[in-house]
């Protein structure tokens, strides 16, 4: 949803999916590297509306390399210095010598909602919103 920017209704986080959209790179770049000093960079992502919107919002110069599948690969076959990918634990980025240097967001499952439908079946989406907001709670309580 960040990366198409749809106006879209999210009533309700399902609580489940957690993830993080990440900017990596080789861990030998890291030692020497400071990303607050970063003016212009080459970097490889499925996500180029987001990455492009969070580096012009830093007054970094992106060159972008959009990718399908394994993006971590980039840097290794000279394709780009950093990456911006979805990480869950982590370990992908750590078998192919890769870091975390900065979060760009926190995803998780969201329930969305058209927002047409909202107001034209407001009734039938409050009750299903309630419904999952219920279950939702019973679930973070019995584990939390």
């Amino acid at each position: 949803m960040l990366e198409q920017g749809k106006e879209l209704y999210e009533p309700l986080d399902l609580k489940f999916g957690y993830c993080r959209l990440v900017v990596a790179e080789p861990k030998e770049l890291q030692q020497d590297d400071d990303p607050a000093n970063w003016s212009n960079i080459r970097v490889a992502t499925k996500y180029p509306n987001v990455t492009e919107k969070f580096f012009a919002g830093k007054g970094i110069q992106a060159e972008l390399i959009k990718l399908y599948g394994s993006i971590e690969l980039a840097p290794l076959v000279g394709l780009s210095e950093r990456i911006v990918d979805l990480v869950s634990t982590g370990a992908t980025l750590r078998d192919n010598g890769m870091v975390e240097v900065e979060t760009i967001a926190e995803i998780t499952t969201r329930l969305i909602v058209n927002r047409a439908s909202l107001k034209t079946k407001h009734r039938r989406i409050a009750k299903i919103i309630d419904d999952l907001e219920q279950v939702i709670g019973d679930d973070v309580k019995i584990s939390g």
